[in-house]
């Protein structure tokens, strides 16, 4: 072989014979680069706003939420606490009524077992009109202490709320009066009580006793 034809073997690695990139290609890849990394940068800008605000807005829904939660209870508290009051102010004119109640009717069995000793003092008070004067002072001293008590007698009594009925000259009321007499005049209108033959008593608008009358009535 002749010598002019063979190859040398280091001719390659000759840096003369290499290939040399295009020096503008190599700006162009790091242009496009660059507007990546940009663009990735925006991105994640926008992506950073989308989830701040999305917690924010969760937040504020949560809140919105909370506070209408909070407001029905509120209300159901009110209706609550109308209904306990109304409850509450029933109950406490139920027993003041029933206490009203109780105490008139022990009042009424007391007076009633006390009228009778009413009725025999004015009894004894009435039989001193018929005392001649004859009669003794000892026995005028003795009316007169009757009288005393059946005057304090009848003050604890009225003191009680206990009053009595009103029956000379009113018309017969068959609730407060009991007719045990009648008697025919022309001086009255009929069915006027023209005597009491005993007292009748009232506490409130309680009859304790009716009042026994004599009755007119037209002949």
């Amino acid at each position: 072989m002749d010598a002019e034809n063979e190859v040398d073997p280091t001719e390659d690695s000759n840096p003369a014979h290499m290939e040399i990139e295009d020096p503008e290609s190599e700006t162009d890849s790091s242009e496009e680069f660059v507007e990546r990394s940009e663009g990735m940068a925006a991105g994640s800008d926008n992506s950073s706003v989308e989830v701040e605000g999305g917690p924010v807005t969760a937040e504020l829904v949560a809140t919105r939420s909370e506070l209408k939660r909070v407001q029905e209870e509120n209300r159901e508290l009110k209706d609550r606490l109308a209904r306990r009051q109304a409850d509450f102010e029933n109950y406490r004119k139920r027993v003041d009524r029933e206490r009203a109640e109780t105490y008139n009717r022990v009042v009424a069995d007391v007076a009633a077992k006390l009228l009778g000793v009413l009725d025999n003092l004015k009894r004894a008070l009435e039989a001193e009109s018929s005392v001649e004067g004859s009669e003794s002072d000892e026995f005028r001293h003795f009316l007169s202490g009757v009288d005393l008590i059946y005057k304090q007698l009848n003050g604890a009594v009225e003191s009680l709320g206990v009053k009595p009925i009103i029956a000379v000259g009113e018309k017969f009321d068959p609730h407060i009066h009991e007719a045990v007499v009648t008697e025919v005049t022309d001086e009255v209108e009929p069915d006027t009580v023209i005597q009491e033959i005993r007292t009748g008593y009232r506490l409130a608008d309680k009859l304790i006793r009716p009042a026994l009358v004599k009755v007119a009535t037209r002949g």
